[in-house]
């Protein structure tokens, strides 16, 4: 059985501008800029989790899949500000509790301030 999430990548436009986003609005370490057959790469780490921005075409439409880090509801404002300072829309859910926004390349985020998963399945046993 798995552990844990090893990564996950994306592909992106621009791998050191997304780099440069999630290290900004998450205080995300770069960790590598690197050519990895051809293709530009950056490399990031947040929410203990790594992220592989593979230099390409990002997905052409938004449709529903999206990642979701659990945040405290009082956190959100601030995220909300920094992207603003980048430039990125982001819209609120949920009475507040949910901040939902999308990279440069049509990849959805959630910012979940409503409490863990863990919790609200507990609430449904």
């Amino acid at each position: 059985m798995p552990e844990s999430i090893s990564h996950i990548a994306l592909i992106v436009c621009d791998p050191a501008r997304t780099a440069e986003l999630f290290a900004g609005v998450f205080g995300a370490r770069v960790i590598s800029d690197a050519d990895d057959d051809g293709h530009r790469q950056s490399l990031a780490r947040f929410g203990g989790v790594w992220f592989v921005l593979r230099q390409g075409e990002g997905p052409s439409v938004r449709n529903g899949d999206h990642i979701a880090f659990e945040v405290e509801k009082a956190e959100l404002p601030g995220y909300a500000a920094k992207l603003v300072a980048f430039g990125v829309e982001y819209f609120m859910a949920r009475e507040d509790s949910a901040l939902y926004f999308t990279d440069y390349d049509n990849h959805v985020f959630e910012l979940d301030g409503g409490g863990s998963m863990d919790e609200g399945l507990a609430e449904r046993t």
